[in-house]
């Protein structure tokens, strides 16, 4: 059994993504390239991205922290804290409308 604080997470990647040059932060909480399933926290300083690109396989965001939007194509949601935004199967980006932090969580294609 392995156990993560979601809180603590948030907090410490918040504070790195404020630092950083690129405005992000990220941690892999479970799986990796040998599992199908894979959870990343990820943190975006405001008015920072993730660029375009494609959708690995089925996947989700969580919003845990912030103001987010998700773009694809002509298609934007938004998205705040308690809110599962289901990604497209399509190329997509995320905006950081303040400072946020999301859980994505990704099933790979075989």
């Amino acid at each position: 059994m392995q156990k993560e604080s979601l809180t603590a997470l948030v907090r410490q990647h918040l504070k790195t993504a404020a630092s950083a040059s690129s405005g992000r932060s990220a941690h892999t909480i479970y799986g990796g390239h040998e599992h199908v399933l894979r959870q990343t926290l990820v943190a975006l300083r405001a008015g920072s991205n993730l660029d375009e690109h494609e959708n690995p396989g089925e996947a989700t965001l969580q919003v845990l922290h912030g103001r987010i939007t998700l773009v694809a194509g002509e298609n934007r949601w938004n998205g705040s804290p308690g809110d599962l935004l289901f990604i497209p199967d399509s190329r997509h980006a995320l905006e950081a409308v303040e400072d946020s932090v999301v859980l994505l969580t990704v099933a790979k294609r075989g």
